[in-house]
């Protein structure tokens, strides 16, 4: 009778069986070699990358290497030594602290380099459109019965000599105080609406026709965010033309200057900038619905604000007197609507 062979346990990682010593060839045994790892749900093996989440199918991965069987249990990691006396030690968690003295700041006054855009093709297809408009609307006549612009003229447009008589008009603006009806310019009072209507101008002058083009500014709204190594300034607007407008940068000043063509107006921006950029690593793109504005930190690090708390000393603009024209000018604001409720 013969005698029943002695088998013995494989201790390779994912081989699981047992074995003859003496019937022990070179690739009986698939195992992985590696470690096994659990990260984050996902379970695996560090020789064959191989993951997934359920347990049972981490154990049913098949090995990766092949080899003889072996009885000798594979060397287990050493595992870190804890010192149990500094259990009870508090760890304390600081931001990292930005030391600014290492380099001087630049000076705010110094010399900015404008910015090459990148300028996305929808952006340039609306331009054309507004160009377009506006190369037509250059070409158009005077409409006959075209009102004159200029306030208490009654003429209109006629196309002929009479068109270059004197006209007759308020420089000034219309008040309406406590029932009274007047001109800031000539003030002559009265009660009755239709009376004020027909006061005759007190200047004179050429006729308007076409409505005077006004270079205004105009409100649009800005936002930023930042990541380790840089601020993303964004100023959301629309129809904006790119070959008129410019964005201009130095180590710690950030100037937008945006033209709108339809209405003849523009949006401007001029910050000094809490912590310091690198110009040459800046970028500009210009898109349809807003300006992204790509800046480089020169330290990484979180800005507390996107200006700085301590703003550099400015040369500020002299404020000339204030003339009767800027006074009038004044009083127009401050008129929101016309109060008929006394007529």
């Amino acid at each position: 009778m013969s005698e029943s062979k002695i088998l013995l346990n494989c201790y390779n990682r994912g081989c699981g069986q047992k074995y003859d010593p003496n019937d022990n060839k070179g690739d009986d045994c698939t195992h992985h070699p590696g470690q096994p790892v659990f990260h984050d749900a996902y379970k695996g093996w560090s020789c064959c990358n191989k993951k997934c989440t359920d347990f049972t199918e981490f154990l049913n991965i098949k090995g990766c290497t092949k080899s003889s069987h072996t009885n000798v249990k594979p060397v287990e990691p050493e595992k870190p030594v804890i010192d149990k006396s500094k259990a009870s030690e508090v760890i304390e968690v600081r931001p990292p602290i930005q030391n600014y003295e290492n380099s001087p700041r630049p000076s705010y006054h110094t010399p900015q380099t404008t910015i090459k855009p990148s300028i996305s093709s929808a952006l340039l297809e609306q331009t054309h459109e507004i160009k377009v408009q506006d190369v037509a609307s250059a070409g158009t006549k005077i409409p006959v019965g075209e009102m004159c612009k200029h306030k208490g003229c009654k003429a209109s447009y006629t196309g002929t000599v009479i068109d270059e008589e004197t006209c007759n008009h308020h420089p000034g603006v219309p008040i309406f105080h406590e029932g009274l009806k007047y001109w800031s310019c000539c003030k002559k009072k009265t009660t009755d609406f239709a009376v004020f209507l027909e006061q005759p101008g007190c200047s004179q002058g050429t006729h308007l026709w076409l409505s005077e083009a006004t270079n205004k500014t105009i409100k649009c709204r800005m936002d930023w965010h930042q990541t380790g190594g840089f601020v993303v300034v964004s100023i959301f607007c629309k129809k904006y033309s790119p070959s008129l407008s410019s964005i201009k940068l130095n180590p710690v000043r950030l100037s937008i200057d945006l033209y709108f063509q339809e209405e003849d107006s523009r949006y401007n921006l001029d910050v000094e900038l809490r912590g310091v950029v690198i110009v040459e690593e800046s970028s500009v793109n210009m898109l349809p619905t807003k300006v992204e504005i790509k800046l480089k930190k020169a330290e990484p690090g979180s800005w507390a604000k996107l200006e700085t708390a301590h703003p550099s000393v400015r040369v500020e603009k002299t404020v000339a007197p204030q003339t009767d024209l800027d006074r009038e000018e004044s009083i127009t604001t401050q008129v929101d609507a016309v109060d008929l409720s006394d007529i």
